[in-house]
């Protein structure tokens, strides 16, 4: 029971704590807690679930039909699992887009809602190998296998979907009836790619032992890349707020004070902590995030038009920042 209660334990709370740390990257308009939650519930029980008895299927089908257990292995991880893991991790940020289409403004959200979908896939398959390395090797093979799952390729699977984020990312902030096909399409096989180079890398060792050590500088520069094209999406929206919320601060809405704080990541958070002892938590944390949206909603304006009554939210927004702005600390 020990044994079960710490596999769960280094299972989930990493991840936990990896879906947190995306969540605080994202400064300036924060996505529903109440839908992340959905997502990473979604990779827990959905994607695992589906992609263990998926995977699983096809492993057997390999194997009778010839007999070779090692070929099984090496398809199911280089092949199967790559386009059934990666397909049902990012059916969930497809749904985000589709269903709620309304909070998926940039690549930023791409990355987020792959990435902690992703998260809660790990977390069931970290346990899974957590406990199978108690089973074979005690609470030696537990520790090991805890620290190659989350310390040595925790960080990979949201890797893999996070190019599925991006693409459906891309599809949402474009025009072109091109761009929208395309990078969808490209994201998710950009995805299986990265995924099944790893798996492979890791099944079939081509330089002896060098192999996987190259596979973790693989794996670890695509971790450096993501967390690169999180740090620029991040710079790219307070951008957006300088240049969008100035109309804001001419119109009276925001104050300059205000028009500051909203474009820093620092400040807003400085203000927050502020308000908790004045008592104003709640309109400040509300008023800087509908500064966020707003913003989002401005640059789809222009880039999209009036799709999806981009104009009545704007207007939206606005009313309410005029409402909240006497109360929002800054």
């Amino acid at each position: 029971m020990l044994a079960l209660l710490t596999g769960f334990f280094f299972g989930f709370v990493p991840m936990f704590l990896f879906a947190y740390i995306l969540y605080w990257l994202d400064r300036y308009e924060k996505e529903p807690l109440l839908l992340l939650g959905g997502v990473f519930l979604w990779g827990i029980v959905v994607a695992a679930g589906g992609a263990y008895i998926l995977n699983t299927l096809f492993g057997i089908s390999v194997f009778v039909m010839t007999g070779d257990e090692f070929l099984s292995e090496v398809t199911t991880a280089s092949l199967s699992a790559p386009l059934i893991e990666e397909g049902l991790k990012g059916l969930a940020v497809l749904l985000v887009f589709i269903v709620f289409r309304k909070e998926f403004d940039s690549v930023l959200d791409g990355i987020l809602y792959a990435g902690i979908s992703a998260l809660g896939f790990a977390a069931t398959e970290n346990t899974i190998y957590i406990l199978r390395g108690y089973q074979s090797g005690g609470w030696s093979g537990l520790l090991t296998l805890t620290f190659i799952r989350v310390i040595l390729v925790g960080w990979q699977h949201p890797v893999y979907t996070s190019f599925t984020g991006i693409g459906l990312a891309l599809a949402r902030t474009n025009r072109s009836w091109f761009v929208k096909i395309l990078a969808p399409l490209a994201g998710w096989g950009l995805a299986m790619f990265t995924h099944g180079f790893h798996n492979f890398l890791a099944s079939v060792p081509l330089l002896g032992e060098a192999t996987c050590f190259i596979g973790l500088i693989l794996d670890w520069i695509g971790v450096a890349f993501v967390f690169a094209l999180i740090l620029w999406a991040t710079w790219r929206e307070q951008k957006l707020l300088k240049a969008h919320l100035r109309e804001e601060v001419s119109l009276g809405l925001i104050t300059p004070a205000q028009y500051r704080t909203a474009s820093s990541g620092w400040a807003q958070m400085l203000a927050r902590m502020n308000a908790l002892f004045s008592g104003n938590y709640g309109p400040t944390k509300r008023f800087y995030q509908v500064c966020g949206e707003l913003a989002h909603k401005k640059q789809q304006f222009l880039t999209l038009g009036d799709e999806e009554g981009n104009r009545e939210i704007i207007n939206g927004y606005r009313l309410e920042l005029k409402r909240l702005s006497p109360q929002a600390r800054a």
